[in-house]
């Protein structure tokens, strides 16, 4: 994650462990579960839009919706990436075995909770607990290995830990769109902190070996300016999403975020798609801001639902696959080169958001809804096929 990460032998140690492989190391169940619920929990909204399906009984189908691609969904694969890249940056052991197995179950005992059929409070209170846990494991990780430059990571954490429990009380009483906004924001302010390093560090690592050229900017003030208006533009929709004057400020990060990804020589990874795809699905962040912006600026429902949907499938679906498929390849042993069915995946992704977006704008065509979210379910039952079997198996051997 560029220069403030420090390097560690971390990915030479490891614990003792002699269970299921699945549970020696972080992103083995997470990378696994998460694309899991993606298809299931799309699957079953594909039925509720249909008139069938497990409706949940505490909240409104549309919310439950929301809510498990958003916090159910995104908490697996955050928790799978930053489980695997803490004990790199702080050269401490991974979380494995019997504490990684409990985390993992209160993730699993949230999806359940979400569809419980009473209006108990001891559901959300079940599934708010996820969040809270691992910012409270990763946070021993850190203070141990005294790497206080990565505490940074903590504050995206708890922010989408506040707003998953805010969501569960705004639901509960009708309306819980500003916990949405919320989540969104934590996210993206999440992807743009760790993917706007990653980008541009795997980039120049893969560059060096090739041709001379173009090389990717190293983080720097501009990077830093264009988070901080990008975080004060996104604090504004939160907040106030229908006042005009919060549409410059998205507008104005849209383009510092097109700019900042400008930067990173892109264009120079067409013939890596396991990169290139982290450059194409981080720009789906700055097509949505800007798009976010036209939309607070016209109070246009279609265009707001879009932008949506183009952060939600493009940015944070797309970069936490592509991030998902390197660790995996890396962390399994295996070469750092996206297949055949890696690249399906990622196309169909891509399709996914552009198809979702495009049927915001044309509500009479539901059939639109229908083809992204079969597109997605492809996408997600391709990838749990494809790389279920290396999560469950153990490291490659080194060949000699």
């Amino acid at each position: 994650m560029g220069r403030n990460i420090r390097k560690s032998s971390a990915p030479r140690l490891a614990r003792a462990w002699n269970g299921p492989t699945v549970l020696s190391y972080g992103f083995r169940p997470f990378f696994l579960l998460g694309p899991v619920l993606a298809v299931l929990a799309i699957a079953n909204w594909l039925l509720l839009l249909a008139g069938s399906g497990a409706e949940p009984r505490a909240i409104a189908p549309l919310d439950w919706h929301i809510h498990e691609m958003l916090f159910g969904y995104t908490s697996a694969a955050i928790a799978g990436f930053l489980l695997t890249a803490v004990p790199n940056w702080t050269g401490r052991l991974p979380v494995t075995g019997w504490p990684l197995m409990w985390l993992a179950l209160v993730w699993i005992a949230g999806r359940l909770a979400m569809l419980a059929p009473t209006g108990s409070w001891l559901g959300p209170v079940v599934e708010a607990a996820f969040l809270p846990l691992l910012a409270a494991f990763l946070a021993r990780e850190v203070i141990k290995g005294r790497n206080w430059r990565n505490l940074k990571v903590l504050g995206p954490i708890l922010l989408l830990a506040g707003a998953n429990i805010w969501f569960h009380v705004e639901a509960r009483s009708g309306d819980a769109d500003m916990a949405i906004r919320l989540g969104f924001g934590a996210i993206l302010l999440l992807i743009m902190l760790i993917g706007g390093r990653v980008t541009p560090s795997f980039t120049r690592n893969w560059l060096a070996r090739q041709e001379p050229g173009r090389m990717p900017q190293p983080f720097n003030r501009f990077d830093a300016l264009a988070m901080a208006v990008s975080a004060l533009a996104l604090l504004g929709w939160v907040v106030a999403p229908e006042q005009p004057t919060v549409a410059l400020p998205l507008a104005l990060a849209g383009a510092l975020q097109a700019l900042r990804q400008s930067r990173w020589a892109g264009l120079r990874c067409l013939r890596n798609p396991l990169l290139l795809v982290l450059h194409v699905f981080y720009g789906f962040i700055a097509l949505g801001l800007m798009l976010m912006a036209a939309a607070v600026w016209w109070q246009d429902q279609a265009a707001t639902s879009a932008a949506l949907h183009l952060w939600g499938i493009g940015a944070i679906g797309g970069m936490t696959v592509a991030v998902s498929a390197r660790a995996t390849l890396g962390h399994t042993g295996r070469e750092l080169r996206s297949d055949a069915a890696l690249n399906i995946v990622f196309s169909l992704i891509a399709l996914t958001a552009l198809a979702r977006a495009l049927a915001a704008f044309l509500p009479q065509a539901g059939w639109l809804i229908t083809l992204a979210g079969s597109l997605w379910i492809a996408a997600f039952a391709l990838f749990a096929f494809h790389a279920g079997p290396w999560l469950l198996r153990p490291r490659v051997p080194k060949a000699r």
